[in-house]
């Protein structure tokens, strides 16, 4: 099956994230092309027999490349498997109410673009206190600590649970197959 892999990253973890996902899935057999939403270039949704897009949640939004692709390319979408990993920090939080807050945001895509992912996975980022500047780090340190999240500020965290991506992964390579099993053979 062919995959298409895209994403959007501001700091650059969800980039690792889809390049991870793109590994996994040509691991369990799959032709993956994995493309950057920012750069023109990338191959045409409707080509292919499966789609995952991968996104950060930074100040409360996703960027706005993948605003316009979903825009675009929703019928595209929605008529093969599809997948979304939404990232944030906010769903390694201690705090139930910054969970929810972080699994409300594919909805939130969903009103604003029309596009509805049939499978989501909310992957914890990664806190690059080594890449902030001072005020970045000291501030989100503080937020870190709120959440009960690691302070340390010496060193990168990164909170993103590998295992579970992978399993994540395995259920929508599944459908991919399935879905195109499933399928009339041309005659």
């Amino acid at each position: 099956m062919a995959i298409l892999v895209l994403y959007a990253t501001v700091e650059g973890h969800s980039r690792k994230i889809a390049e991870h996902v793109s590994a996994d899935l040509e691991s369990r057999g799959h032709m993956v092309v994995l493309g950057d939403l920012r750069e023109p270039g990338f191959a045409v949704p409707g080509r292919f027999d499966g789609i995952v897009l991968c996104a950060p949640i930074h100040i409360g939004r996703y960027p706005d490349p993948v605003i316009h692709f979903v825009t675009d390319w929703k019928d595209a979408l929605n008529s093969v498997p599809n997948a979304f990993v939404s990232v944030s920090l906010a769903i390694a939080s201690d705090s139930e109410e910054e969970r929810e807050h972080a699994r409300a945001y594919p909805f939130g895509l969903e009103k604003k673009t029309g596009y509805r992912p049939q499978f989501v996975h909310h992957a914890a980022g990664a806190l690059k206190y080594l890449e902030y500047d001072f005020f970045k780090r000291m501030m989100l340190r503080n937020i870190s600590a709120k959440e009960g999240g690691p302070v340390d500020t010496s060193r990168d965290h990164e909170l993103t649970d590998w295992d579970a991506l992978d399993r994540f992964v395995g259920d929508f390579s599944d459908l991919v197959v399935r879905t195109e099993d499933a399928e009339p053979s041309p005659i």
